[in-house]
């Protein structure tokens, strides 16, 4: 329950950032948060398919 709260937490902290942001610093940094979770669940399927899983 604790995690659910900090995480609650951290997501309205950063939403509350993302608010104040200008759109043109916005969309491009959010591109690029996009591409690095693309790149990392890609390579994580390539390793568990590697190991045998």
């Amino acid at each position: 329950m604790f995690f659910l709260m900090a995480a609650v937490l951290v997501m309205g902290v950063l939403l509350g950032a993302a608010a104040h942001t200008p759109l043109p610093v916005l969309l491009p940094a959010a591109a690029l948060i996009a591409v690095w979770l693309l790149v990392f669940a890609l390579r994580e399927r390539n390793r568990s398919r590697t190991e045998g899983r």
